[in-house]
């Protein structure tokens, strides 16, 4: 059986993985390199954040499928960023993909970034981030319905929702 030279390859993959975040090819605290036009310290975060947002926003994290009370939201408004407040996506964009997280097929002009994501080893997935802090939103897939194909599945505690004004 060759198990040794697999688990040798995955030590070395996770180890380089590693290894590069720590040395800033990532930026800091796992952000896509590049200056945002809001920043803060990593203490400044923890202060605005809750430790759920922080997790998903500063440290790539996600949150469960079903845990956010967004992916039922069902109103008219707009869907903004946790950490800057940026509008991101109009609730018009919302489908229900039955992932468990909230899914829209487009987002506001200018709203989100994208980069490479290959923290899961053998996989490459498009993160999507707020373009204005960077704070990890989720990602972004091709099976998304019309218009545009496209499934941006987002974590909802890095969002907050602002309902339309009626009337």
């Amino acid at each position: 059986m060759r198990r040794r030279p697999m688990i040798m390859l995955l030590l070395a993959g996770s180890t380089a993985l590693a290894a590069g975040r720590a040395i800033g090819l990532a930026g800091a605290a796992g952000q896509p390199a590049g200056g945002f036009t809001v920043s803060h310290s990593e203490a400044e975060w923890r202060q605005l954040l809750s430790p759920a947002a922080y997790d998903v926003l500063r440290d790539h994290g996600t949150e469960p499928p079903g845990s956010s009370p967004l992916d039922h939201e069902q109103r008219a408004g707009l869907y903004h960023c946790a950490g800057c407040d940026l509008a991101l996506y109009d609730a018009a964009t919302k489908f229900d993909s039955g992932t468990g997280w909230p899914s829209f097929f487009q987002p506001l002009p200018d709203a989100i970034g994208t980069s490479s994501d290959r923290s899961l080893l053998f996989m490459l997935r498009t993160e999507v981030h707020c373009s204005r802090c960077g704070g990890h939103l989720g990602h972004v897939f091709d099976d998304g319905p019309p218009p545009t194909g496209l499934r941006y599945c987002m974590n909802g505690v890095a969002m907050t929702f602002k309902p339309a004004a009626v009337g």
